[in-house]
């Protein structure tokens, strides 16, 4: 795979997956635009996916261990792809913080070192888009 190139304070760019992922969302918005419910995008996010011959997993489980003792946290991220990109998708007026927060949490509790939040509730897509690396 192509070196991934980072930039401090965005996390990724330029990575060919993440570039992927994020042309299909963009494709999905083009043809929608906001206003749609975020398990609606999250479907047709995967048929894209699938589509252009990505592997992915819907609403994975994530469990979590502490001090040697792993819980069932009830917690569920919306896609993995490929293995190595967590995408997290929302469909709200804006992005906050404890959004952001959340997909790091998923990373750090997954050990998967890229995420992607995207919300499809915006004008332009490019907007509301989020990279993140560990």
């Amino acid at each position: 795979m192509s070196e991934i190139h980072k930039h401090p304070q965005l996390g990724l760019e330029h990575d060919p997956l993440t570039e992927q992922i994020i042309g299909a969302a963009m494709e999905i918005h083009r043809a929608f635009g906001p206003g749609l419910l975020e398990s609606t995008y999250e479907g047709f996010l995967c048929h894209e996916l699938g589509l252009r011959g990505l592997n992915w997993r819907r609403q994975v489980g994530v469990p979590a261990t502490y001090k040697g003792v792993t819980v069932e946290t009830g917690l569920r991220l919306d896609l993995i792809v490929e293995g190595s990109v967590i995408v997290e998708i929302k469909a709200v007026d804006a992005l906050h913080p404890v959004h952001e927060a959340q997909l790091l949490t998923y990373l750090k509790l997954t050990g998967v070192r890229r995420g992607l939040l995207i919300n499809f509730n915006v004008p332009l897509l490019k907007h509301g888009i989020k990279r993140r690396a560990l």
